[in-house]
């Protein structure tokens, strides 16, 4: 696939120094330009997608300068049009890794899908072990002041509170504008409409964790009968892996307030803000298409403990639900990838165009944000 000129024109300067020793003709040669990239943040999520009767991932392995010397290939199908890459765990390493990816002078990502497909907690409010998830929010739960849990204050309900605010409750003074970002919701249900064609895997022992929260009327997601679903709900991101029923109810209530009430808390991660943050950069300078990002996580364990257990029960006992969430990362992503694949001349080409707001809470892509304060920008795109 040949270098597209504009695309040439905006590399950075290292990339344009790459490209003059190697020649621009050996580069564009060189350069992968897949219509789906996998985004895996460790090994087992990575290895769900080897050895998959549908593609072969490994038939081409490109090593990019940058990316984490544990995982530092990105691997494709023979064609192209499909890549994997493994960022590492936390914020710290899938914003760099995927900033890596985007300014690469190897990769040309202007029209590639990105299918960030992970494992994580749940809400047993929402969703159960195995579920599979598609989110339009991601929301940085820890951006917020943080006092230790034996010295909150008279009235508050935690020792988590927005930053540049009085109290838990109230929107944040302060804004990074890394709290929270909306993706493509017309993209999104395109999504969950191919994923509900995979059929799930499930465990003996899933099932057997589920029915201990039977007893709480308010988890009656958590021990559904039928086993995982895919469900629509979004995500909160930490690097702190927390537990425990009173921060699952503290992070409930800051997704809601972050988002003026639009966000379904339901999923806990550790990278999804940082990721999109970074291909968020990508897109202020074209090198990438926000809206065609899909954010896929699959349950492997609950955010807080049944009745009987305590907190340090829950987060230290056995995790039966990471092999059936592992295992329907490939199961319902599958469908996903097959459904841009099949309809790539007639739908995904051109991208689907979103039907909500895309981008961050400050507004950086333009548009004016249907959460927060509303833009910064005033509704304008980067110049």
């Amino acid at each position: 696939m040949a270098m597209n000129p504009s695309t040439f024109l905006r590399l950075p300067l290292l990339p344009l120094l790459f490209l003059c020793l190697i020649g621009v003709e050996a580069a564009s040669r060189a350069v992968i330009s897949p219509r789906v990239m996998i985004i895996s943040m460790f090994t087992s999520e990575a290895e769900a997608w080897y050895s998959i009767p549908e593609f072969n991932l490994l038939a081409r392995n490109i090593s990019i300068p940058g990316l984490p010397r544990q995982f530092p290939h990105v691997h494709c199908t023979h064609d192209g049009t499909i890549c994997q890459v493994t960022i590492g765990e936390g914020e710290i390493n899938a914003a760099v890794s995927l900033s890596t990816l985007v300014y690469s002078p190897l990769t040309n990502l202007t029209s590639t899908y990105f299918l960030i497909a992970g494992i994580a907690g749940v809400n047993p409010k929402i969703a159960t072990l195995g579920s599979v998830t598609f989110a339009r929010f991601a929301v940085q739960v820890a951006m917020q002041y943080e006092v230790d849990a034996r010295e909150i204050p008279a009235g508050f309900s935690s020792g988590y509170f927005p930053q540049g605010s009085k109290a838990p409750g109230q929107f944040p003074g302060t804004l990074y504008g890394t709290e929270v970002y909306e993706v493509n919701d017309a993209l999104r249900r395109l999504a969950f409409d191919a994923a509900r064609k995979g059929k799930l895997n499930d465990t003996a022992a899933a099932m057997q964790l589920r029915a201990r929260y039977a007893k709480s009327p308010e988890f009656a997601a958590a021990n559904k009968v039928s086993g995982p679903s895919v469900v629509l709900c979004d995500t909160a991101t930490s690097d702190t892996f927390w537990d425990g029923k009173l921060l699952g109810e503290a992070f409930e209530n800051t997704t809601r307030v972050f988002t003026n009430g639009s966000a379904v808390y339901c999923t806990t991660q550790q990278e999804d803000n940082a990721t999109l943050e970074a291909l968020m950069r990508g897109a202020m300078v074209q090198l990438v298409d926000f809206s065609r990002i899909i954010v896929m996580r699959s349950a492997s364990d609950f955010d807080r403990q049944p009745i009987g257990e305590t907190t340090v029960q829950q987060l230290l006992g056995p995790t039966p639900g990471f092999g059936p969430a592992i295992a329907n990362l490939h199961l319902a992503g599958v469908e996903v990838v097959r459904m841009i694949l099949q309809g790539w001349d007639t739908t995904f080409r051109h991208g689907v165009k979103p039907s909500n707001y895309v981008g961050d809470i400050l507004g950086s892509l333009g548009g004016d944000p249907d959460f927060g304060p509303g833009s910064i920008f005033g509704g304008k795109p980067p110049s």
